[in-house]
């Protein structure tokens, strides 16, 4: 899989400012921003699929957080992504936690982060996504709550940016699963994720018709409590889930870093997890979490994940572990 990216251009962008990853970050996006817009999906014959309800191009996406405000959506169909999930977006526009709040691990190929949902918020997501128009690939919309936003206004944070965004995206990632906001994976539990699945149905509902909402669940949940999680989820509705999102354990990794980490360590329990939540519910999976390799991508697939997300593993891999992943998860099929 090692290219021109691998051996020429990674070396320069993981030198560059000094080698602070979200300055780089943020320069990639603009220039990839630059970029003439894609009008078609680049994907292979044989790698569409319908998955609750949404035709994909193909199975590998790009992961939420990558892109949080759609500044380059016109570029990631050109570099073969099948789908692309934009956020976590919140009600309110945030900066998110002090910087620096992004790290690289290369010898892991692991990043951590603790950004905190830094983003525009919903309404200038949504004002954005007006004025582009149409993806030639579907979109997903993560939502999140604001951290100015106490526990007990969590739904309605949600039902807000749900209410902005509504009809603007193909599918809707409710995000109850970072580390990185006080609080917020306290709405996995029963009593409050019941209530907040709860009101984005009957928003869903009051405007003009179902759309098909996921839960984006943390690696760090026991069986039991992925049980629970899956109860709520069956007995609303909800059309799928993405396992999974960062973690807070440090599997193998040394590190002195807070925050979420992603990579090749999360490989492991992230498989789990698609394997465990796949069985147990029979709904769609997103399998995320650890795809460094494009037999990553395949094993996901046959733990029973319809559809698969890069981040990390693209970060160190570039363009060409995306058409890698597309051609593996075609011969997965």
């Amino acid at each position: 899989m090692s290219g021109l990216y691998e051996r020429t251009v990674r070396p320069v962008l993981f030198r560059l400012h000094g080698g602070d990853a979200e300055s780089v970050h943020e320069r990639t996006l603009r220039m990839l921003a630059r970029l003439p817009r894609a009008r078609r999906a680049l994907s292979p014959p044989g790698a569409r699929r319908t998955v609750f309800g949404v035709d994909f191009p193909n199975p590998v996406g790009l992961a939420a957080g990558m892109d949080k405000d759609g500044r380059a959506l016109g570029a990631w169909p050109r570099l073969g992504f099948g789908f692309v999930e934009v956020g976590t977006v919140t009600r309110h526009a945030q900066p998110g936690n002090d910087r620096p709040r992004l790290f690289r691990l290369p010898e892991h190929e692991a990043i951590v982060n603790r950004m905190g949902f830094n983003n525009a918020g919903a309404e200038a997501l949504a004002a954005r996504l007006r004025a582009l128009g149409p993806l030639p690939v579907p979109l997903g919309i993560s939502l999140g709550k604001s951290k100015v936003t106490p526990l007990s206004g969590a739904v309605e944070d949600y039902v807000h940016s749900f209410r902005q965004l509504y009809g603007l995206g193909s599918y809707f990632a409710v995000n109850v699963s970072s580390p990185n906001t006080p609080g917020l994976r306290e709405l996995q539990d029963k009593a409050h994720l019941s209530a907040l699945l709860g009101a984005l149905r009957s928003e869903a509902q009051a405007l003009g018709g179902e759309v098909p909402i996921l839960v984006k669940v943390a690696p760090d949940l026991t069986e039991t409590a992925l049980g629970d999680l899956l109860d709520v989820c069956l007995g609303l509705g909800v059309a799928g889930l993405i396992a999974t999102n960062t973690t807070i354990e440090r599997p193998g990794v040394a590190t002195p870093q807070a925050g979420g980490l992603s990579g090749r360590p999360l490989a492991p329990r992230a498989l789990e997890v698609v394997r465990f939540v796949a069985k147990e519910s029979g709904l769609p999976v997103i399998g995320v979490g650890g795809i460094t390799r494009p037999d990553d991508a395949a094993r996901m697939l046959d733990a029973g994940a319809s559809l698969v997300q890069l981040y990390t593993g693209f970060i160190y891999h570039g363009p060409a572990l995306v058409r890698g992943a597309v051609a593996a998860t075609r011969s997965a099929t």
